[in-house]
């Protein structure tokens, strides 16, 4: 690895968002190829950042200002992408939003934030979404995945109702459901037929990564 390349990796690890903003600029600036910078340089970066969250070595902090670093470096480098047709192909599409009469969004929000900073496009609906509105985006959106939230174990029922209207439209097949939030689980996943529970934004993006065959 190159050292501009690995100083764009440490800057994202350390989640010095000006320092990755300054590096993506020189990296530009150096002729750097932009699909290389990204892919070499800051996403090796957030990759650590995550396992070392996963195994204790950061708090959820420094997590989310890793993502957000590398969601500030990506920003400058997207524009040159586009100029030279090397926008780097979606990891998958998510569609993510927290179940109807539930407003807790900020545990749903961080897990939008880590997915699209490892490559995932995520249409974040919000805190509040109808089952209905669920689908209805993801068939907008062409989505690979509907992740619903629950925060309340009176909310937790609209996960379920979100998987009946998808059997209800013959629609079932076309995505991968996960479930999440503090009274959710493996079990409570399996019990509605969801695809799959994740309980926070690393193990979303490792379980998202595995169902996409990764």
């Amino acid at each position: 690895m190159s050292n501009i390349l690995n100083e764009c990796r440490e800057a994202v690890l350390r989640g010095n968002r000006e320092e990755s903003v300054m590096l993506a600029n020189r990296a530009l600036a150096d002729n750097l190829d932009p699909l290389s910078i990204i892919e070499d340089g800051f996403v090796p970066g957030l990759r650590e950042a995550g396992r070392l969250w996963d195994e204790g070595g950061l708090f959820l902090p420094e997590l989310v200002l890793a993502a957000e670093a590398m969601k500030a470096a990506t920003a400058i480098l997207q524009p040159k992408l586009a100029e030279t047709d090397q926008t780097p192909a979606a990891r998958g599409r998510v569609v993510i939003g927290t179940i109807e009469g539930d407003i807790h969004d900020i545990g749903k929000t961080l897990v939008a934030t880590i997915l699209s900073a490892n490559g995932y496009e995520t249409r974040d609906l919000g805190p509040d979404i109808p089952a209905a509105k669920f689908i209805d985006e993801a068939e907008a959106f062409n989505a690979d995945f509907i992740c619903i939230s629950a925060l309340l174990t009176t909310t937790m029922a609209g996960q379920k109702k979100v998987i009946e209207l998808l059997n209800q439209r013959t629609l079932r097949s076309k995505y991968r459901v996960l479930v999440g939030g503090a009274p959710c689980s493996e079990k409570w996943a399996a019990d509605i037929g969801a695809d799959g529970y994740a309980g926070d934004a690393v193990s979303a993006v490792q379980l998202a990564d595995g169902l996409m065959g990764r």
